[in-house]
């Protein structure tokens, strides 16, 4: 008994490699010359058994695989079983490639097969040969397919019918339903099926608490099964005799709905689940005329791909939400009947597969993370430098090869972050700038354009603090003005001042340190939040006008950072702070990934809480103003050296990093 098959080196094929190994006879291996280095290095990942394994080598597009008619002449009458596996499993490939490797291979393959006299011709086809057939598809059902618009779907359909009307030999054919990874081990080759919401699921997961509830479509049903179900099952049918002419669906017979499968998925990987679900056949209510007016808008069209292409979905993957087949797998079933291989319960393995591609997978892995990728030769501009998340972030920056644009008032702690960024072999420029000062502001942006030219990354971090309540502020309305100032309008004039040199250069990112006050609305902070709230509102319209242009705006909602700005409240010594250095990454953060905005979960959660439940946040608030009195100083008396109860103290620990 010997073996030959296609596709050996592809998932499908790597995994049933090892079942033909626990059987007798040579296993022969199509591979194309420049494939020969792949298949020895998974020879030797699968431990394949010496002298066992032939290669020849061929190629799919040609006529008898391209096999050379000196090995057809070896092989002839010797191939019991032909494993035509073989072919393109991709949405995103083309109709030409999909038709060249599906339908053309395949008939390619059957001529092969024809040729050499191989007793039986294995042909791996897939339940996308049904099309998008609406109602129950049996084994014994073809020509009955309809909705075969998608590429993938006609070309598997076609090669299939290639089988049934031109194969000469005795062929059974086998229907895989979407393979997932290994049910053990989580091994999977590309993303595909459920695993293009991956993505989703994970962003979901950093930006809210997984005990959360969301809101999520509900779909069609998914059939999915593990590769070790279909080898198992593909291997048993195989070598059972009198199944010739007959097609088997390699199915789970308790087909999951799109819903529950993703919140499946989001279980496992920790994130929010989709509470509630809203049926996507509501959509179809929709006159055709209408939604296809509506996508030929631009802006629709420009904001779905922006999205489509963020979370890695190809746009043909959202038409098959409400997937309408449903697969009768009786024959398979009753050949599968006592032999232990059955499709394993989602639920029981999703987390291994999550935990695979998250490890191997995840488009972020192969993005340059390194903040050195980023800012190496650039010229960063940090207003700030001279201490707290400024300096951190400047002494950063100078590590990862930037050109570091040190600004702050005062030239002697400047001089201190210069010295520390030098002595590590950065390379920065020093200027003294009050930013409250629109006059200083205007002739930084002057000096620093004229010695440096275009700034790629401006840093605005200097920044005012002033907690106070409103009652005491009263007759302090200078707290408002000198906050504003500098928070908002110097921030704003070297924006203006900076961005027509990014325009010009086509690239560029501006980052506003911002604070988590925002989201929050904390008391006693209503002049600090107010003119970080305003720069923030100014980021997002001017993220609107420059989107088209490769300039960035990044909003950080900083939580409370242990800085020289807040040293003035005593309180914030025995209250949870995250130090410079990990502002600093937050920083690291925005300037690698270029996000609209980046915040804690807190400030997201309690954002999304004042948005739904305004009251109830008010009243949170409001406890904690009451909780936390104004300072000594804000009310003009002398330090009454208090400390910090416990009961501050546990609510300080619950709101992680909110300013109180």
């Amino acid at each position: 008994m010997a073996y030959f098959v296609t596709g050996a080196t592809g998932f499908i094929g790597s995994h049933l490699l090892p079942k033909l190994f626990e059987r007798k006879g040579k296993i022969y291996v199509l591979v194309r010359s420049g494939s020969k280095k792949k298949l020895k290095e998974l020879l030797e990942k699968i431990d394949a058994p010496k002298n066992r394994v032939v290669a020849i080598t061929g190629d799919l597009t040609k006529d008898n695989l391209g096999v050379s008619k000196k090995n057809r002449e070896e092989l002839k009458g010797k191939i019991s079983h032909m494993f035509h596996l073989a072919a393109i499993y991709d949405l995103k490939a083309s109709f030409e490639d999909q038709e060249s490797a599906n339908v053309g291979g395949t008939r390619n393959a059957v001529g092969f097969a024809q040729d050499v006299q191989v007793k039986c011709f294995h042909h791996t086809s897939s339940i996308a040969a049904a099309g998008l057939y609406n109602g129950v598809f049996r084994e014994d059902m073809f020509d009955e397919a309809e909705g075969l618009d998608n590429p993938y779907f006609k070309t598997k359909h076609e090669s299939e019918g290639v089988v049934r009307r031109e194969c000469k030999v005795p062929f059974q054919i086998y229907r895989p339903a979407m393979v997932l990874g290994h049910s053990e081990t989580g091994e999977i080759d590309k993303i595909d099926g459920p695993y293009y919401f991956f993505k989703l699921i994970q962003k979901m997961r950093k930006m809210m608490p997984s005990w959360m509830p969301t809101l999520g479509l509900e779909g069609g049903r998914l059939n999915m099964v593990p590769v070790d179900y279909v080898v198992d099952a593909m291997d048993h049918i195989a070598h059972t005799k009198g199944q010739h002419g007959k097609c088997f669906h390699l199915t789970d017979p308790r087909p999951r709905k799109i819903g529950e499968v993703l919140n499946i998925f989001s279980h496992a990987a920790h994130a929010p689940q989709m509470t509630m679900r809203v049926d996507a056949r509501i959509f179809n209510f929709i006159p055709n005329a209408v939604k296809q007016g509506l996508m030929m808008l631009s802006p629709i069209k420009r904001i779905r791909s922006q999205l489509m292409s963020e979370l890695g979905i190809p746009p043909g993957v959202l038409s098959f939400i409400n997937y309408p087949t449903r697969f009768d797998n009786r024959e398979t079933a009753k050949l599968l009947k006592g032999t232990n291989i059955t499709v394993p319960d989602l639920r029981k393995y999703a987390w291994k597969l999550w935990d695979y591609w998250e490890r191997n997978l995840d488009p972020d892995l192969f993005i340059d993370r390194s903040l050195k990728g980023r800012v190496a030769g650039k010229k960063v501009l940090v207003t700030g430098a001279s201490s707290g998340i400024g300096q951190a972030t400047a002494i950063m920056l100078g590590r990862a090869g930037a050109h570091v644009v040190l600004v702050a008032r005062g030239m002697e702690k400047l001089l201190e972050t210069e010295a520390v960024i030098k002595k590590e072999g950065g390379k920065t420029s020093v200027y003294t700038c009050d930013l409250s000062d629109m006059s200083s502001a205007d002739e930084l942006i002057q000096k620093v354009t004229d010695d440096l030219g275009t700034i790629d990354i401006l840093v605005n971090n200097a920044g005012r603090s002033i907690r106070r309540s409103i009652a005491l502020s009263y007759d302090r309305f200078h707290d408002f003005e000198r906050t504003m100032q500098l928070n908002y309008f110097g921030c704003l004039r070297l924006i203006m001042g900076f961005l027509p040199g990014m325009t010009e250069k086509k690239y560029g990112q501006v980052i506003n340190i911002s604070s988590i006050g925002v989201l929050t609305n904390a008391p006693r902070f209503s002049a600090y939040v107010s003119s970080k709230a305003a720069l923030d509102a100014f980021s997002r319209c001017a993220a609107a006008e420059f989107n088209d242009t490769n300039i960035a705006f990044t909003t950080i909602n900083m939580p409370l950072v242990r800085t020289p700005m807040i040293a003035p409240t005593k309180m914030y010594d025995n209250v949870p702070t995250i130090s410079p250095e990990e502002a600093a990454a937050m920083v690291k953060d925005a300037i690698i990934r270029r996000p609209q905005r980046i915040a804690t979960r807190l400030g997201i959660f309690m954002q999304v809480t004042h948005a739904l439940a305004p009251k109830s946040m008010e009243v949170i608030m409001n406890t904690a103003f009451n909780m936390f009195p104004d300072s000594a100083a804000s009310q003009g008396k002398k330090p009454s050296g208090r400390t910090t109860s416990p009961e501050q103290v546990a609510f300080a620990s619950l709101m992680r990093g909110v300013h109180w």
